[in-house]
């Protein structure tokens, strides 16, 4: 078992080098309902894979219909023997700081096209999902490039990759490979909790108490830390709802689909 185990690790990390490359697909607003309001989706899956159909495309359509121009981001991520097996062969695959290259790419993608878009670069963010929300949070707080979102939006996110009690190993496995993850500096480097700006913009938060896949005080060291630098924020906390919900009103619970009403109230007040 173990030897297919290997087996299956090895193909599976040799084809992730020649998969797709990154992508940026548009979902565009109606002229008629366009709020000139861009928002880059970055599904989760632990840094390993993508949950491109509920925390991609699901929540970009959902985006569009209320007026944003949504763009779902396939970025690298490690490969699929890294979420199924929790190993890769040799360290093979995708590894950190690839997906931030990704998002910086895309923004300097949508940026350039705001013009022709309708969308005003006032109002161009980022928005992730557990592995992608903390994506999220890189897009601004590790940014090395002039493209910078101006709002954040995690989403029941992996924060913190140092602190043991809460850190999400998966993910962080995924992101800095079999034999980073135990490099403490690195890990702490990239523990958002760590690492918010003085500038950093206006953040949008949500997770659930009952998450059983990144622990709920993920989001509450990141709202903490936010407080700290007095960054403009909303933190909401739900008590049900689990993870990986997106913008489904099918998963999660009725409680946790509410956060879709405050996002908008919420934007339409920062773009006032």
């Amino acid at each position: 078992m173990r030897r297919l185990q290997l087996i299956t690790c090895f193909w599976l990390a040799v084809f992730s080098l020649f998969a797709a490359k990154p992508r940026l697909t548009p979902y565009l607003a109606d002229s008629a309902n366009n709020t000139h309001t861009a928002v880059i989706v970055c599904p989760g899956g632990s840094y390993s894979w993508l949950d491109m159909k509920v925390e991609g495309i699901g929540v970009a359509e959902w985006l569009q219909s209320q007026g944003i121009n949504a763009f779902v981001l396939k970025y690298h991520v490690a490969n699929v023997s890294a979420y199924m097996f929790g190993y890769r062969v040799l360290g093979i695959g995708n590894k950190y700081p690839k997906m931030l290259t990704d998002v910086e790419n895309a923004l300097k993608e949508v940026y350039n096209l705001a013009d022709s878009l309708s969308i005003s670069r006032a109002r161009v963010g980022v928005m992730g999902f557990s592995a992608g929300g903390h994506l999220t949070m890189m897009s601004y707080t590790h940014n090395r490039t002039e493209y910078k979102p101006t709002f954040l939006c995690p989403i029941y996110p992996v924060v913190t990759m140092s602190d043991e009690r809460y850190a999400h190993r998966r993910s962080r496995r995924g992101a800095l490979g079999v034999w980073r993850q135990w490099n403490k500096p690195l890990r702490d480097s990239l523990s958002i909790e760590q690492h918010i700006p003085d500038d950093c913009p206006p953040v949008f938060l949500v997770n659930c108490v009952d998450d059983p896949i990144v622990k709920y005080q993920n989001s509450e060291l990141l709202d903490s830390a936010l407080t700290a630098h007095n960054i403009s924020h909303r933190y909401i906390q739900y008590q049900t709802g689990g993870h990986g919900f997106g913008a489904s009103e099918i998963k999660g619970t009725d409680e946790c689909h509410q956060w879709k009403k405050e996002f908008i109230q919420w934007i339409s007040n920062l773009n006032q």
